[in-house]
């Protein structure tokens, strides 16, 4: 797949067949997403991937209880990939202080970059994403016994599509880009 083609189209699947995703898979995506760009290459994104159907009906669960769509979501996936990044990294200089006006912003940013390297790389490979971010923190931490120091930054239903979403309307580039000479 071409590079514009897997991003045009790439889209939010909330729907999958059942259908195990091989593990040799995900070490591929992963991978993938290892070349993301980060914060003076501090590479500080983790994943952690469950195949284990009751521990993913905990999450939905305890972590995802005041939000049904993101449940039915995540107890329909054969897979959840819960992201995290290593804290007090992206952003910092080595003494602790921070190297930009962002501060902790910079975290996210890097997360978010392998977080799409990641879904375009499972698009191109035919397995469905969605990038979820309304959850309890300290609950997936918990159920997952997440290492100090770490944060989580996303969770990432993922499976074959069993749905083709349609392409949400898209702002054109005359609103987007703000040229200056």
């Amino acid at each position: 797949m071409e590079t514009i083609q897997c991003i045009e189209g790439r889209r939010s699947v909330r729907r999958f067949k059942q259908e195990q995703i091989p593990e040799k898979t995900l070490e591929e995506l992963v991978s993938a997403a290892s070349y993301a760009p980060s914060w003076k290459n501090t590479q500080t994104v983790r994943y952690t991937a469950i195949y284990d159907q009751a521990l993913i009906a905990r999450i939905a669960n305890e972590a995802i209880p005041d939000f049904p769509a993101n449940q039915k979501t995540i107890l329909g996936a054969p897979v959840l990939i819960v992201v995290t990044t290593i804290d007090k990294r992206s952003g910092y200089d080595r003494d602790g202080t921070f190297s930009t006006s962002k501060g902790t912003h910079w975290q996210s940013f890097d997360a978010g970059l392998s977080v799409q390297t990641f879904c375009l790389a499972a698009h191109d490979k035919g397995i469905g994403t969605v990038v979820l971010g309304i959850y309890d923190e300290a609950a997936v931490s918990r159920l997952l016994d997440i290492p100090e120091g770490e944060s989580v930054s996303a969770l990432i239903p993922l499976g074959y599509p069993n749905e083709e979403p349609h392409m949400p309307l898209r702002k054109t580039t005359d609103i987007l880009l703000r040229i200056i000479k």
